[in-house]
Parts: structure tokens; C-alpha cells; sequence
């Protein structure tokens, strides 16, 4: 099944609703509207049918994921009213797949983490990254949908893009093993790890990870494919294209980690939560480092998957402009000579 997030209008403003997706039909069917419909068609009255929906299949994705293997039964006993809540695939507006309490991302696809070291370290790379599947945690303030604007903050001038694959958890779990992890992913999406490259080459001498290189964006989407529909994550071809041009031909290979050892080392003395988002890292030629070729204001960035779909985001025309910035204080060690 493909399950995404769409924005609807309500007495209330603006409501998000879990929808799942056939975009073979061309149509998205909102589950909590499908649901009450199967419901009151056994018996139940409208209000109840809509209270047990609501609660079912919440706008949170992440919080229905956590009722376990009943969201899906649950998802599939709606689609036998799907005919008469669904909307036209082209007709809704999205809002990023799932909504995680975690965004962690890893670095474990041996071309990009070639062709990075190279391109941008101007060294090789370091034995660290070989050691274990490292990984970084993001903001989930600033996760945007298929179809969404991203930003473009004025402190950079080389806005990146980087197609990655988000492993979305769906059950609880902590020290997992290898053998054991991916029994607790729920699916894939696409994950868009947008990248301000001049601004993360200052951040990194701090020595306390990205900052807002990375945390001004991250794209998740179009939706996410459960896990049984994806017979194999290795061999999943993917494709970058910007404004229409092809950057990238790239597929699921060449891994120094594979989803299970990451997914296994990011449980380990900490915990999986239902909706935690995983990113995989870049697949190689995945970003606009990797050929020095990087976006401008107003561009269309694509990110496709096999198996899942396409990320479509237009980066802001204009650059956003914060009302304050810190001036830079005096480094007190310029009179200091070096041992």
C-alpha cells in the first residue's frame, strides 16, 4: 500500500488527512472518510463512525503507524468504500508522508561518500565513516511535501539536493541486531537531505554537526510504499532531474552499510519510535556536489525512486531574509603561536 498526507479545508482552518494512494487510478482515498463510510454501512451512526475513524487514522501518521499491525487491517477495510472517498491524484495538496519524531540521517553508500570526500574534503575519506554507519538528527520543524516551496536562506549560494531513501519505523524497539531491524520498518519514501554546502563547511569546524546547513529543509515524499510491496531496497533504480534536465541516473548500491545495520546501530543504547524517519544517505551521483552543479532560485528539483515515485519541490524564487544574524565576536587566540 502507498499512504501519504494531504491538506483539506475544515471548519477549523486547514486539517490534514491520511490518504492512501493508487496512482495507477490516479486517485488518493482518505481513509478516515473511507473508513466511517464501511462503518456506518455495518451499522454504526455518522458521528460515531467519524469519532472511531478520526482516531484510527488521525492526521499524524506517525501516531496512526503506532497502533501496529491494526492500521494497516484497518487501512484495508476502508478501501472497500474507497469509491466513495476519493479525490483525483492531481487534485489535492500534499504535506510531507509522515510527520516523524525523528529525523536521523546516515551516511552509507560508498560512491557519494567517494565522490564527497573528494569533491568537497579534498581528501580521502575518513577512516570514521568506515567504522560505523554515522548518522546526524534533524530538525522535524521544517519537513516539507510534494509539490511544497522550499526555501532558499540568503546566507548560502550553493543550495543542494540529495536523493536518499527514508526507512520509516513502525514499530517500537531498542538494541536491535541486524537480523532483527527491518521487521521494525514500515516502508520507504523518498528523502530530500536539502543541503546548504558552503554554510556546512563553516558549521563543521565547530565540531557539533549540521546546523542551519541542513535544518532549514527536508523534503519527504510524494508517500511512503509499506515494506511488502518493496521486494528488495538493493537495485532500486532512481533518477535527479532539475528543471527538467537530467543530473543523475543512480540505483541502491555500493552500500559500506546496509538498512539493516544502520537502521540496527541507530536503535542501539537509544530507542525506534513508530514514524521515526531514517535517511540512508546519498545515493551515489545523488547530489549536486558530486558534479559541482548546484540549484538556483526558482528551480524544480525531481527525485525519483523505483517503487515509490517522484519528489517534486520548486525552490523559492526569492531568498528568505532573517530579521538578525550574530556578529562575529574576536577569535581571542590570534596572538597564540602554535606548539
Amino acid at each position: 500500500m502507498k499512504l501519504g498526507r494531504i491538506t483539506v479545508s475544515g471548519h477549523d482552518g486547514e486539517q490534514i488527512r491520511v490518504v492512501a494512494v493508487e496512482p495507477e487510478a490516479g486517485r488518493v482515498i482518505d481513509l478516515a472518510r473511507a473508513f466511517a463510510l464501511a462503518l456506518q454501512r455495518g451499522g454504526a451512526t455518522t458521528e460515531r463512525s467519524r469519532q472511531i475513524a478520526l482516531s484510527i487514522f488521525p492526521g499524524s501518521l506517525s501516531a496512526g503507524i503506532a497502533a501496529g499491525d491494526a492500521f494497516l487491517e484497518n487501512a484495508h477495510r476502508a478501501l472497500t468504500a474507497a469509491d466513495d472517498a476519493s479525490t483525483s491524484l492531481h487534485d489535492v495538496t500534499w504535506r510531507a508522508a509522515v510527520d516523524p519524531p525523528v529525523i536521523r540521517d546516515g551516511l552509507t553508500f560508498g560512491t557519494h561518500i567517494e565522490n564527497y570526500f573528494r569533491n568537497v574534503v579534498r581528501s580521502k575519506p575518513v577512516r570514521a565513516v568506515y567504522e560505523r554507519p554515522g548518522f546526524f538528527k534533524g530538525s522535524t520543524a521544517t519537513i516539507y511535501g510534494h509539490d511544497e516551496v522550499i526555501p532558499y536562506p540568503n546566507i548560502s549560494e550553493k543550495l543542494d539536493y540529495e536523493l536518499e531513501i527514508g526507512y520509516i519505523v513502525g514499530k517500537p524497539g531498542r538494541n536491535l541486531t541486524p537480523d532483527q531491524a527491518m521487521r521494525h520498518v514500515f516502508g520507504i519514501t523518498i528523502f530530500n537531505d536539502w543541503s546548504l554546502r558552503d554554510v556546512q563547511a563553516l558549521e563543521g569546524p565547530i565540531g557539533m554537526g549540521a546546523q542551519h546547513s541542513k535544518d532549514f529543509a527536508y523534503g519527504i515524499g510524494p508517500w511512503i510504499t509499506t515494506i511488502d510491496e518493496i521486494p528488495s531496497i538493493e537495485g532500486l533504480v532512481g533518477q535527479v532531474r532539475v528543471n527538467g534536465e537530467v543530473r543523475a541516473d543512480t540505483r541502491v548500491e555500493n552500500f559500506v552499510y546496509t538498512p539493516a545495520e544502520l537502521v540496527a546501530y541507530v536503535s542501539i543504547f537509544d530507542g525506534l519510535q513508530p514514524g521515526d524517519l531514517i535517511g540512508s544517505g546519498t545515493m551515489g551521483f545523488g547530489a549536486g556536489v558530486e558534479i559541482d552543479r548546484f540549484v538556483q532560485p526558482g528551480d524544480v528539483v525531481e527525485l525519483e525512486l523505483e517503487g515509490v515515485g517522484t519528489l517534486r519541490n520548486q525552490v523559492s524564487p526569492e531568498k528568505e531574509v532573517p530579521p538578525w544574524w550574530p556578529e562575529p565576536r574576536p577569535y581571542p587566540f590570534d596572538d597564540e603561536v602554535d606548539a
